[in-house]
């Protein structure tokens, strides 16, 4: 079974957020604001964007 996909959008900025925010936003691979990236739906992922839930905006396939 595959797994779906997950579109994740960055709505508010890192600017003044911690350091390992800032690198979660950077590990899921967005470098601006308003940048929508696509990555599997994963566990890791998932957990992924739980720790920066407040700065992004996330749909599902």
């Amino acid at each position: 079974m595959m797994a779906g996909k997950v579109y994740i959008t960055q709505r508010r900025s890192a600017i003044g957020r911690s350091k390992p925010q800032k690198l979660t936003i950077r590990a899921l691979g967005i470098k601006r604001l308003h940048q929508t990236v696509v990555h599997p739906d994963t566990p890791q992922i998932r957990g992924m964007i739980e720790k920066v839930r407040h700065l992004v905006e996330v749909k599902s396939d």
